[in-house]
């Protein structure tokens, strides 16, 4: 059997989740059967990588029309499939022509759902109706749907309701512990962060999803002694990137020990930054799972999270950490409780340090890539 992976991120151009979901259920997934990976960007030197570019007579067009032209040369390109398997809206329409094309089933891994990020009008203006469109369009008419959490299944369900629940299937994100373990910190010493006091971290993209004005809020309400490193770059628009700017700016002026890295630090870099730090925050408004979670359980750190979307099954509270209830329509409270949370914590190392302890066991024990790899070649297998 062969897989065709169709995919917008893969190795060396990952900036999100659903890029490390790719890549590591593309090396484990390689142990069993034969895959192709055909992804947008750059040409790749690995064998059985394919790479597509969009069309240079759209080079102004809205940046939808750009992707669905790059998922049409993708969908001419891909051949010799058994099984097409589509990875977020950027491809969706690719897997689903390919499939029409050459008689094969299509599988769709949902990392998110477009209706239920609205902010991203803000980044593409009309292009969301077209996102919105291409995401649909994969999921209804797909043979099978992936959802990386229990909680995004039923979103699946809720979002669109034409689906066969039949079709829906679970498998959830993974980790590859033996790659994310706990580092030596030499990082935060370069940055100037006194490791003799407690340290809060965030790593992320600069975007409403994740939620980092609601942190740099809450932080201003930390314990004076908590030092806030935040790794937050790639802004989704100008005006998110001013916002934030000015945003830490503020934090900046009213307490010491906030440091801001705005470059996209290396996968060694951002374990050193989860090892160093005592709590690892996760603010995000939406997070179908979550995998930052998992990296920082990994490298034994105790996390403070939203309870939004998939978290909670990765992170369980009074356990490998805290959830933080958010609400929409109380950003206030949501910014609060994340504060009491981080100082409770904080001011109990001996929690901290079993709540670390359970979370990188939990890691092992319950997200094993190899497992993941497994249960995606049997809904492969059942489809042909």
């Amino acid at each position: 059997m062969k897989s065709g992976i169709f995919t917008k991120e893969y190795p060396p151009e990952i900036y999100g989740g659903a890029g490390v979901h790719v890549a590591e259920l593309t090396r484990f997934m390689r142990e069993i059967i034969d895959v192709d990976v055909h992804c947008f960007g750059a040409p790749r030197a690995e064998a059985g990588v394919y790479t597509y570019g969009e069309d240079p007579e759209l080079a102004e067009a809205n940046g939808s029309l750009r992707t669905l032209s790059t998922g049409l040369r993708m969908a001419h390109g891909a051949t010799g499939l058994d099984v097409v398997h589509s990875h977020t809206w950027y491809t969706g329409l690719a897997g689903h022509l390919a499939a029409k094309l050459h008689g094969i089933p299509h599988v769709v891994t949902a990392h998110s759902l477009e209706p239920h990020r609205p902010w991203k009008r803000e980044q593409l203006a009309g292009g969301y109706d077209i996102s919105s469109w291409s995401e649909r369009n994969a999921v209804e008419y797909a043979d099978a749907v992936i959802a990386v959490s229990s909680g995004m299944r039923q979103a699946i369900l809720d979002v669109y309701p034409d689906v066969d629940p039949d079709k829906v299937h679970v498998v959830l994100n993974g980790i590859d512990t033996q790659v994310w373990q706990p580092r030596e910190a030499d990082l935060l010493e370069r940055l100037g962060v006194d490791r003799s006091r407690p340290v809060v971290a965030f790593v992320g993209r600069i975007t409403r999803q994740k939620g980092v004005s609601h942190l740099i809020k809450a932080a201003a309400n930390f314990d004076p002694a908590i030092q806030v490193v935040l790794c937050a770059g790639a802004p989704d628009t100008p005006e998110i990137a001013a916002e934030t700017a000015a945003l830490i700016e503020q934090l900046q002026s009213q307490r010491e020990g906030v440091f801001w890295v705005q470059e996209m630090l290396s996968r060694e870099d951002i374990q050193q930054v989860y090892s160093g730090a005592d709590i690892f925050v996760c603010p995000s408004i939406y997070e179908p799972l979550g995998i930052v979670n998992l990296e920082a359980m990994a490298c034994q750190t105790a996390v403070v999270a939203s309870d939004v979307g998939g978290i909670p099954e990765v992170v369980v509270d009074g356990k490998t950490g805290t959830l933080v209830h958010y609400d929409e329509s109380a950003p206030a409270d949501f910014e609060a409780g994340l504060a009491h949370a981080v100082n409770d914590l904080a001011a109990d190392p001996a929690r901290m340090a079993e709540f670390a302890a359970q979370g990188r066991a939990r890691a092992q024990e319950k997200f094993s890539w190899a497992t993941i790899a497994a249960q995606t070649v049997d809904i492969y297998r059942s489809l042909i």
